[in-house]
């Protein structure tokens, strides 16, 4: 069994999502690790909760894909 927890900023649609645990799944598959056993926990931080270098997120414009 794998879980991955992922940490990221709010505001990526459903399908961006499918996708990426589409694709964290299929990675640990290729270390022998069964599909059916993969969990995924995607936490959302909203911007104004989330500081990088000492700035909030809400105040300046985050990269897409960040």
């Amino acid at each position: 069994m794998a879980i991955a927890i992922l940490e990221m900023l709010e505001g990526h649609s459903i399908e961006e999502k499918r996708q990426l645990a589409k694709d964290i799944t299929e990675a640990f598959s290729k270390i022998g690790i069964p599909a059916e056993t993969v969990q995924i926990i995607m936490r959302e931080t909203p911007k104004s909760c989330w500081a990088d270098a000492g700035r909030m997120c809400s105040d300046f414009q985050v990269p897409p894909g960040a």
